[in-house]
């Protein structure tokens, strides 16, 4: 386990590197930051929604990064993001992100498409309590690209 609700499984869990048969296995190194950010983050939010939050994406080993299209600079590859959905129904994923927003210390916090009421899903990373930048981003696509923006919100 790598907190009280996040299970090692659940953490490198990947249907993309299954059907590509992609070995998704952490450093020790990546399993520290798991742990922190589960701890950190995920705990107290889950005791603050009341339930289990889905977890959509955890670490990616860099051949999984590479096969989905994620930036080389992810913070998922050092075990240090994770991107969560309202999917289970507790809290919405704006509610979410407010709630981490005003509550916890963070690095990086990225409100994932959707709609200006709600994202898709809610990306979050952690480094330590001193490097730690707080902030916000919003991701969108222009119409009719494919590559992603962010700005600061």
């Amino acid at each position: 386990m790598l907190s009280k609700h996040v299970s090692l499984r659940e953490g490198v869990y990947s249907r993309t590197a299954q059907r590509l048969g992609l070995k998704n296995d952490p450093t020790d190194e990546h399993l520290l930051n798991m742990i922190t950010i589960s701890e950190k983050v995920f705990e107290p939010l889950r005791a603050h929604v009341g339930g289990a939050i889905k977890i959509n994406s955890f670490y990616r080993g860099p051949d999984l990064n590479k096969a989905i299209g994620g930036s080389s600079k992810s913070q998922h590859c050092h075990g240090q993001a994770i991107d969560i959905d309202d999917t289970l129904g507790h809290a919405t994923n704006a509610e979410m992100y407010k709630w981490i927003k005003d509550n916890l210390s963070f690095d990086q916090m990225i409100w994932e498409f959707g709609t200006d009421k709600n994202p898709d899903w809610v990306h979050v990373s952690f480094v330590s309590e001193e490097k730690n930048r707080n902030r916000c981003l919003k991701a969108y696509r222009k119409e009719g690209e494919r590559k992603t923006y962010y700005k600061i919100i």
